[in-house]
């Protein structure tokens, strides 16, 4: 359904539109957007390379050697990051949309609505938790070196540090997305030097041969069924992804700059980043990022590697805040756009506030934290590819979007599409039997299976299937005749 539309407020629309630019949940006009190939490229290197991908390696490292780390690492991400280069991201460079507005297609206008609220809530304020706290264990490390302090981890010291890291971003994202722009042409190249000075000292300090012959930080798993879970951990750790990316691409002028720096940042240097971080956690005996860069490269280098990855990291929670920031200020309507851009970004960041005022219990449960995230990450992903590429064959009405009327062909029950939140939950059930997401304990069948491919796929099948069944003979969706007509962007 295209709602019909006057000459004034065509011309209304067109201003609001420009007027709005990048902070806004309204499409983005082409002569808004501010990046290129190579600018979208740099900022998911930025993201991608943090201490966070050191934190996968580590992670990893608890279950597998090496070779199995490499494998599983290439394996997982691969896989995962190929949806979540489409699914968020093609939507949104397409019609300029902000990537939650596009789950309203599959969810239903209100449905879309609550999806984004509860996820930017918790997974941004979670993530930026995490990265706040690993600024202060760096500050702590580089203390106790320098200065011989006995800074624990879980220290008021590394607290305030946390809560530092978390003003600070706040202080750079009031600038819009141009500060993530700047920052990350700087922080960028710096990251990548850092991780291929570390894999050189790895190499050169240890070598191939020895490294092979490390055992995993936890030897008492079954080696099958330790090599899945690291798989599933890299699939889970991908798929974290989602939250960030489609509104970063929102800003790209063309579908080339939106998907395959994707593929260059999320998919290569996570990567390598993570394989770097896998090799350290071996070779020094511990899965925290953030005691591996002075043992590595001594004080002088080891130090300011910490300390430029903290920065990073900063970066990495400015980018992240931006992402949640715009989608609840789109979608709490009114509420949101009344409110000014600091007081909200400050409100993104509260949780955070809180979390880093328990950096053990935050910092210490980074796989079950994934496992959370996948757990609905994993079939959202899957419905949303189902939707937009095979039931909708990407085209969207996207007046439709922001029309919450109950003719509305987006409006499904009530705003919600009911067949879209089955699908999900049937999904987050199939990955909580496969593998338990508090207690991170595998069933038996996970060793062929992992958690998240079936969940996705599950999930993906049911709404497929039932959308046919379902929704398109009841007229719901803007199905019916299958011939949906994009709306000019313009």
């Amino acid at each position: 359904m295209v709602l019909p539309v006057s000459t004034t407020s065509r011309r209304f629309e067109r201003t609001a539109l420009t007027e709005a630019g990048s902070t806004s949940d309204l499409p983005l006009l082409k002569k808004d957007r501010i990046w290129s190939f190579w600018d979208f490229s740099a900022a998911n290197i930025g993201l991608a390379i943090a201490t966070w991908a050191f934190l996968q390696g580590g992670a990893v490292a608890y279950y597998v050697g090496a070779k199995e780390a490499v494998a599983s690492i290439v394996i997982g991400y691969g896989i995962s990051i190929v949806f979540v280069a489409l699914v968020p991201c093609i939507p949104a460079v397409r019609y300029g949309i902000e990537q939650f507005v596009s789950l309203r297609s599959s969810f239903g206008t209100a449905g879309g609505r609550a999806v984004m609220l509860v996820l930017s809530a918790l997974l941004a304020a979670a993530w930026a938790a995490v990265l706040a706290i690993m600024c202060g264990h760096a500050f702590a490390n580089v203390s106790n070196e320098l200065l011989g302090t006995r800074i624990e981890s879980d220290s008021l010291t590394v607290k305030f540090m946390g809560l530092t890291a978390v003003v600070v971003s706040w202080l750079i994202l009031m600038r819009g997305p141009k500060s993530i722009e700047t920052v990350n042409k700087v922080v960028s190249p710096g990251l990548v030097l850092v991780t291929l000075i570390m894999l050189a000292l790895i190499f050169t300090q240890i070598g191939w041969s020895q490294l092979l012959e490390l055992p995993p930080l936890a030897a008492d798993f079954d080696r099958h069924m330790a090599f899945m879970i690291a798989i599933e951990l890299n699939v889970a750790g991908g798929l974290a992804w989602w939250p960030n990316v489609g509104n970063l691409a929102r800003l790209t002028r063309s579908a080339r700059a939106a998907y395959w720096p994707n593929m260059i940042g999320l998919f290569l240097a996570s990567v390598i980043a993570a394989v770097v971080g896998a090799f350290s956690a071996l070779a020094l005996g511990s899965d925290d990022p953030t005691q591996w860069m002075i043992p590595l490269g001594g004080f002088v280098l080891g130090g300011l590697a910490l300390v430029f990855v903290g920065f990073a990291n900063i970066t990495s929670i400015v980018a992240q805040g931006y992402a949640a920031l715009i989608a609840v200020r789109g979608g709490t309507g009114n509420l949101g756009r009344r409110l000014p851009w600091p007081v909200l970004g400050g409100l993104i960041l509260i949780p955070a506030v809180v979390l880093v005022f328990f950096p053990d219990a935050t910092y210490n449960n980074y796989g079950r934290f994934v496992s959370w995230g996948a757990i609905v990450l994993g079939p959202l992903c899957a419905i949303q590819f189902v939707d937009f590429f095979i039931l909708r064959r990407q085209r969207l009405d996207i007046r439709a979007m922001y029309d919450n009327r109950p003719d509305s062909p987006y409006h499904y029950t009530g705003g919600f599409n009911l067949v879209a939140f089955v699908s999900m939950a049937s999904g987050a059930v199939v990955y909580a039997v496969l593998l338990d997401p508090i207690d991170y304990v595998p069933v038996d069948a996970f060793r062929w299976l992992t958690a998240s491919i079936p969940s996705m796929a599950v999930s993906g099948i049911l709404h497929l299937t039932l959308t046919r069944a379902v929704t398109v003979p009841r007229g719901k969706g803007g199905l019916a005749s299958r011939s949906e007509t994009g709306a000019k962007r313009d």
